[in-house]
This record gives C-alpha cells, structure tokens and sequence, in this order.
C-alpha cells in the first residue's frame, strides 16, 4: 500500500479545531522542555497488544517509527471493567516519566484524555477512535462505515446462502459505524440477501475481550444458516473467526488489522474472506514521527477512504473475482455517488 504521511494535509483542520479548545496552564508536574522526553507512550484498550485487531495496529505503528527514529515506545494495558480513574493514572504516570506523545488507543480514553492533558501542557495527547478537544490533543478516528460498505459488498457477493451476519462488541455509537455500513453494502448490492445483527454486550467493554460469547453467538449464526459473518470486536473477535472455520463454506470478515495476516489466526487462514482494515497503524507513526521531529498537533482528523485511512484487505486472494465490483463501490463512495450512512 501507498504510504502517506497525513499531517501535512491536515494542519488547516488541526489548526482551525485547536481554536476551539481553552487555553491551558502549565503543571507543576512538568518541565517546560521536552529534552527528558522519553519517546511514546502507548496506552492500550482491553485486550492489549496482540488482539490481533486495532490494538495490535497501534503497536506495528508505533514499533515501525520506534525502528526509524531509534526510539522506544512503551506499552501499558487496559484490564476488563476499569474505571476512568484507572485510565487517568495510567496516562498521568506516562507523561509524568516524559513519554511524549501519550497515546490512548481506544474510545474509552476520551474522558481520561481530556483530563490528563491539560495538566501537561508540553506533551502532546493522542487518541484513537475518539475527538477531544484540546491545545495539546489529537484525535484519530476513521470512517469505519466507509470500508464497512466495501465489507458488505464482499458479503452479498460471497454469500451462497442469502444470509449473512454482523457481531458488535458492544452496542455503541462507534460499532454502530460498522453495522451501519455492512448492512447498507449488503442491502445495495442486493436487496434479497438477510442480514442477521447481534451485539455482544450492550454497554460493557468485555465485549472486546471476550472470544468465547462471539464464539457462541457466531455458532448460533451459522445454525441458521448464516455463511459471512463480519465481526467488530476487537480481540472477541477470534472467537467468531475460530467458528467459522469449523465450518465448510463460511467466511469471517475481519475488522481494524488485516487478519488474515495475523500470525495468532494462521490456523484459520481459509476462511477469512477479507478485513475492513483501519490504519491505526499510520495514524500512529504519524502522530510519534510528527513530535519527534518538533511538531505539536493537535485538534481531530477522520482517516478516510478517499486518502486510504481505511481499506478492505485482498490478502488470500478470496475476494480477487469480486475485486472489480468492490473497486466499483469504493470509487462511487469517493466521488461522493454513494453517502454510507454512519448509524443503523
């Protein structure tokens, strides 16, 4: 894939979203200089480094710029049911040692962000999958619903049975992104095809580490005769993709990394179709190279389709007869013909 940095295209929009966040004062906490800066400072969500899904794209972003700037990142984990009050000692103690940037993968950081930052003045936030404001604050969300589209498009393609699914982690506005775009992919490429949606948990961030609850709900998919499942939830996710391929003629649809390269899924290699793939990977080493070489960014950046932030990956092969139509899909999405819908 083409590799773009995105911050020299982006700094009108960081500069105009900077203005609407207070101005901060400097803690006492915090030395004015960034010389004992340490390098980044990854936080991850649930599930930790090797979810095989966007945790572990924050990782490969942030080891590739480690490798290049001669740096390295250190990485902390989310437990199961934490609080903010956790996330907000886990952020303050990293830029309390001069890890700089400090980066929260994952929605749940938005609230502790927005705490820590202002009390840190010379480091610069990041965080993923959600837009705080603030002077030292960058936000990296994506348009999950955009390559979702694509995802559904595959499903209705593949599908031999006329039913295909959809698990959620958790039943929120950001995976509500991916439904709503797997469902509107299907049902344009065609409107006789069921898509059957299921959430693993309602409100609770267990829905991202959970693999055995997307194991029972996929199985119980696959009993009703359901052949693609498309899977947003993280690390959960394994558990859908492990039932799947005990099953002859189901696909998986992975979701955040490109899946079927994960060496943690090899065994089931087969039977991932393809994966709506986020580039927290690029967001990431943007964000680490960005500060390293003296920039401060700050305010919120959608990763698109139209500039590759989001793709639907082609490894296997699978999708290789179908490529023409989902290229098809992807350039009526960018010339504007196609508005994907961002909620069910």
């Amino acid at each position: 894939m083409r590799r773009v940095s995105r911050f020299a295209a982006t700094v009108a929009l960081a500069a105009t979203l900077a203005l609407t966040a207070s101005a901060c004062g400097e803690s006492s906490t915090e030395s004015n200089d960034n010389e004992g800066d340490k390098g980044p400072g990854i936080a991850f969500d649930v599930g930790g480094r090797d979810d095989h899904s966007f945790n572990e794209a924050a990782a490969v972003g942030a080891d590739r710029a480690g490798e290049a700037l001669g740096i390295t990142p250190e990485y902390q984990t989310a437990r199961n049911n934490e609080t903010n009050a956790d996330r907000v000692q886990r952020l303050t103690s990293m830029a309390n040692e001069g890890f700089n940037p400090v980066i929260g993968v994952g929605y749940l950081y938005d609230a502790a962000i927005r705490e820590v930052a202002p009390e840190f003045p010379d480091t610069t936030f990041g965080v993923v999958d959600a837009a705080p404001e603030g002077d030292n604050i960058y936000g990296m969300v994506f348009a999950e619903h955009e390559v979702s589209y694509l995802a559904g498009v595959a499903a209705a393609l593949k599908s031999e049975t006329g039913r295909v699914g959809f698990i959620g982690g958790v039943d929120n506005p950001l995976i509500q992104k991916f439904e709503a775009g797997f469902v509107q992919g299907v049902t344009e490429t065609n409107p006789d095809i069921e898509v059957e949606v299921d959430y693993l948990y309602a409100d609770d961030d267990r829905g991202f580490n959970d693999p055995a609850r997307a194991s029972e709900k996929a199985n119980a998919m696959l009993g009703r005769d359901v052949d693609v499942i498309y899977t947003a939830a993280g690390s959960s996710g394994t558990g859908a993709i492990e039932q799947v391929a005990g099953v002859e003629g189901a696909w998986a649809i992975g979701v955040d990394s490109d899946q079927y390269q994960q060496p943690g899924l090899a065994e089931y290699q087969d039977s991932i179709l393809t994966s709506g793939v986020k580039r927290v990977d690029v967001a990431v080493e943007d964000l680490i190279t960005a500060v390293h070489n003296g920039e401060a960014p700050s305010g919120v950046h959608e990763y698109t389709l139209a500039e590759e932030g989001v793709e639907l990956s082609t490894s296997g092969g699978f999708i290789d007869d179908i490529q023409a139509e989902i290229d098809a899909a992807a350039e009526r999405i960018v010339g504007g013909e196609i508005t994907v819908n961002d909620t069910p």
